[in-house]
């Protein structure tokens, strides 16, 4: 296998059933890990309401303001970014915040402001008009991962038409850079399958509640087996990942229309999950890009609230988060639109240790 120097292939299956908010799509299937010689060994597709979450690890302590890892079936958890104009702000309280969830007003159950560490999957364009760029988008990937907590662990998933794990979970920058240095750009750009497929790896793997993907590409997907709002429905499905985009959409390799499918592409996956999405106008402007990413990811609030409305009730649920507070101007808060709700399984939540 392909695990940092060993091949390990993420394949992908649709199989039908999967409720999108606004229509019917298929649902792809988990990640399966393919053995030498490419035997491919699948998982049962998960329904909405059965998302297996990340394992614990037990308590996760940071000196001087410990915090705990626990499962609440019920507590909805979101990271949130406040924004006064392009300033983050990072001095409010509980009180500041209200949340409503399909238009209700919601209690406020826990909150925190803490540099929480992070699961974090770097997933990176391995196409062909990808090789020039990839020197560069490797460094800045290392220097986003040496500007982020030290706890933080990252893997490091390199896609084309087909993805590759080229490095697994770990917290060893020397292991992420040989990851990241396989690079043979060929082929097309299956960019939805590489998303949901490292969302389903974070839900099966990751060891952190909070969850990232780090998304650098430089065209738009021409080879997933599954469209971008299938893309999105999952991710929600999973409560998953902030997804930040990076997409290197200029020269003049592609048309207009390209240019334009791939930026919305990106944003909507990023707005969607409470991210950002990036276009630089030069490779040059990657390494400033990643400093913003990381920083952006150390200075979010975790905020946790009990629906009023019974997990029983299926289908997707709409949330948002405002912020008011004295002498501050508007503010606005970036989080996930909105999830799908699990019934079946305990959801990892963290909090500030007592």
């Amino acid at each position: 296998m392909r695990l940092c120097n060993k091949a390990i292939l993420i394949s992908f299956f649709v199989a039908a059933g999967l409720a999108l908010p606004a229509q019917q799509a298929s649902q792809p299937q988990a990640v399966a890990q393919a053995k030498a010689p490419l035997t491919v060994d699948t998982d049962p597709v998960r329904s909405p309401d059965a998302v297996t979450p990340a394992p614990s690890t037990g308590p996760l302590k940071k000196e001087g303001e410990g915090y705990l890892l626990h499962t609440d079936v019920e507590e909805v958890v979101l990271n949130a970014t406040v924004l006064d104009g392009t300033n983050l702000v990072q001095n409010l309280t509980k009180d500041d915040f209200t949340i409503y969830e399909d238009g209700v007003k919601q209690t406020l159950i826990s909150f925190q402001h803490t540099d929480l560490p992070v699961s974090m999957g770097l997933v990176v364009d391995n196409s062909g008009s990808m090789y020039r760029k990839r020197p560069s988008v490797n460094k800045s990937a290392l220097d986003l991962i040496e500007a982020s907590n030290p706890q933080d662990e990252a893997f490091v998933v390199n896609f084309s038409d087909e993805a590759f794990i080229d490095c697994d979970f770990t917290s060893n920058i020397n292991k992420l850079r040989d990851g990241l240095s396989h690079i043979d750009s060929r082929g097309g750009t299956a960019l939805y399958d590489a998303v949901v497929a490292s969302a389903d790896k974070l839900v099966a793997d990751a060891k952190r509640p909070k969850q990232v993907l780090v998304l650098i590409t430089d065209g738009e997907d021409n080879a997933s087996s599954q469209n971008l709002e299938q893309t999105i429905a999952r991710v929600q499905q999973l409560s998953g990942p902030v997804i930040y985009s990076i997409g290197l959409l200029f020269g003049d390799e592609m048309s207009r229309a390209e240019v334009r499918n791939a930026r919305r592409a990106l944003t909507l996956l990023s707005t969607e999950t409470g991210g950002m999405a990036f276009f630089p106008k030069s490779i040059d402007q990657v390494d400033q890009i990643a400093a913003e990413v990381a920083r952006d990811i150390r200075s979010q609030y975790t905020l946790g609230y009990h629906s009023t409305k019974p997990t029983t009730v299926p289908g997707f649920r709409r949330v948002e988060v405002t912020a008011e507070a004295k002498g501050l101007g508007k503010l606005t808060v970036r989080t996930r639109t909105g999830y799908f709700p699990s019934v079946r399984t305990p959801k990892q939540t963290a909090s500030v240790a007592k």
